[in-house]
């Protein structure tokens, strides 16, 4: 048994134990504390360090992880509309759990209620908030829970998500502290990488502003220059299909100059209408337009613009100056990527400007080879005037005078040939002078233009506006008088359609390479019945043998209906030469 001396003496040693536990205490939660500023410090630092904007957000979340030793981390980028997640960041599951689970959240249940009040959220079990949404299959269970909204510059960037604390613990306040001061410099470090993307961004759209110019300046054409601005634009922001479209003259549609990129090769050469679709409003509007995605976008999918795998879209005008539009520029990402924002058209609509000057120099450059050759050839038929008829006149006065000295009616005769022989030559020089000195025709009414115009009248009867493409020069290689078969085999073609097809889609296919041209027209009607009547193909098959071509039908067992009519066009050049005198 202990004595009351024993026990004065021990009672100051228990204290001073309990005292010396606490200090080690202190100490110990010192150096806690100690460890984890510095780990704070150190992913301060880790996330300062990252100027690429992918990179530092993946640190972000790495950061958050460790530093409240959680097993899930998340960072959820708040979309455009302020309302749903864009991009979706995480940490702790496997890229086959993520798989297994299904699309990335939007930012419905407690997601969302961190979007809509963007404030620190502390919870114990998720499931027990009013706002629990619940999980996918396979998704790994989660209990604990802490979210911190990420600011930059007062604007709500994202959210932090951190689930599952490890150890069984519950997130604490010192947790939600330390959180929250990460996301600080999240916020800092965010806004530095877009700023470096946005600086090096300028430079790439410098940088081919300036090989652009110097294209222009050496001489490049119309579209060696529209094919460079179109594969730069599409470059720089991204996007897996550019195309380039131009206005046509005398109608209300646009044709798809060239095409870069996914699904191009089923787009060059289509005539748009001018009503009713994306590019077509950038170009009457004169102002830039987007698409959130163009598989459902009615300005696109309703026409002949079908596209798959293909989402957000932008439409440039080219040209708003007192020139006024001369075409449009259509950028288009695929599904699942960024819309385009206006820090992005801002920088096309200078690209756009770069394509007007194109236009404006090769338009420039093909008017002063035109007059150079108009004038040529007012030198050639003035010499021929001047020089060759006057001798040939001369030589002829000079043959019927010494005609009359001429006494053998053999040798008269063929002096008198010869003088018939001078006259006619002279006759085909002033037609050949005639030729040289003609003018081009009216504008609107090469076969583009007048191939729209057949489509577009029979846009009624048939209830709907038959795709249109074109391809290869089919104005300059095709002569007016094949162009004239082809115009009336196009209308014959449509309005055998709408009389007999019952077809709600056709599609017209016209191109040339300068040796043959091709029509295909095609629908997806209930074919040609046996006992149908003829004389329209018959016509058809005539015009096509009298060019030395031919028609051929096909018409599948599953519906629809396969017309191609193809005739020569090299070596017809002489169909539509004047031959009258002068």
């Amino acid at each position: 048994m202990t004595s009351p001396e024993e026990a004065r003496i021990r009672l100051p040693q228990l204290r001073l134990d309990e005292l010396l536990e606490e200090l080690q205490a202190r100490l110990d939660a010192a150096r806690g504390t100690r460890d984890r500023v510095h780990s704070l410090l150190e992913a301060v630092l880790s996330v300062g360090r990252e100027l690429d904007l992918e990179q530092a957000l993946n640190s972000i979340v790495e950061s958050a992880a460790a530093l409240v030793d959680a097993q899930y981390a998340a960072l959820g980028v708040i979309g455009p509309d302020g309302k749903r997640l864009s991009a979706f960041y995480t940490v702790g599951v496997t890229q086959e759990q993520i798989a297994s689970i299904g699309p990335y959240p939007e930012g419905h249940g407690i997601l969302g209620e961190l979007i809509r009040h963007p404030e620190p959220l502390c919870l114990a079990n998720l499931s027990e908030h009013p706002a629990s949404y619940g999980f996918p299959p396979h998704h790994p269970a989660m209990n604990t829970f802490l979210g911190v909204p990420i600011r930059v510059r007062d604007q709500v960037f994202g959210n932090l998500y951190l689930t599952e604390k490890r150890g069984g613990g519950q997130f604490d306040e010192e947790d939600v502290s330390v959180t929250q001061t990460l996301a600080v410099a999240a916020g800092v470090a965010i806004d530095n990488a877009r700023l470096y993307a946005e600086s090096r961004l300028r430079e790439r759209w410098l940088r081919a502003n300036a090989e652009i110019t110097n294209s222009l300046m050496s001489g490049a054409g119309q579209a060696e220059a529209l094919a460079l601005i179109a594969e730069r634009a599409r470059e720089i922001t991204g996007a897996a299909l550019a195309v380039v479209a131009t206005p046509m003259a005398d109608t209300d549609s646009l044709t798809v100059e060239l095409a870069l990129g996914q699904q191009a090769d089923a787009l060059r050469g289509l005539v748009l209408p001018m009503d009713g679709t994306l590019m077509g409003e950038a170009v009457t509007g004169a102002a830039a337009v987007t698409s959130e995605d163009v598989t459902h976008d009615a300005r696109v999918s309703a026409g002949p613009l079908r596209f798959t795998g293909l989402g957000p879209a932008v439409a440039v005008p080219i040209g708003t100056g007192e020139g006024g539009v001369r075409g449009v520029v259509m950028l288009v990402r695929e599904t699942g990527r960024t819309l385009f924002t206006g820090k992005e058209t801002e920088p096309l609509q200078v690209f756009a400007a770069q394509a007007a000057i194109a236009i404006e120099l090769a338009e420039r450059r093909r008017d002063a080879e035109t007059i150079a050759v108009l004038k040529d050839r007012d030198r050639i038929a003035r010499d021929l005037h001047d020089l060759a008829i006057q001798r040939l006149f001369a030589t002829g006065m000079t043959l019927q005078s010494a005609g009359r000295f001429i006494e053998h009616a053999g040798a008269n005769e063929r002096v008198l040939r010869a003088v018939d022989d001078l006259d006619e030559t002279i006759k085909i020089i002033r037609s050949t002078i005639f030729g040289l000195q003609a003018r081009e025709g009216t504008a609107g009414t090469g076969l583009r233009a007048r191939v729209v115009g057949v489509v577009g009248e029979a846009t009624p009867v048939l209830g709907f506006a038959p795709s249109v493409r074109m391809e290869g020069l089919v104005d300059t290689d095709v002569p007016r008088d094949t162009a004239d078969h082809a115009v009336a085999v196009l209308s014959e073609a449509l309005t055998n359609i709408a009389r007999h097809a019952r077809a709600d889609r056709a599609d017209v296919i016209l191109k040339t390479d300068g040796r043959e041209l091709s029509l295909t027209v095609t629908d997806n009607g209930v074919g040609i019945p046996p006992e149908g009547r003829r004389s329209g193909l018959r016509n058809m098959q005539e015009r096509a043998q009298q060019l030395g071509g031919r028609l051929e039908l096909r018409s599948p067992e599953d519906g629809g209906t396969t017309l191609v009519w193809q005739v020569p066009v090299a070596g017809q050049e002489g169909h539509d030469t004047p031959g009258q005198d002068a």
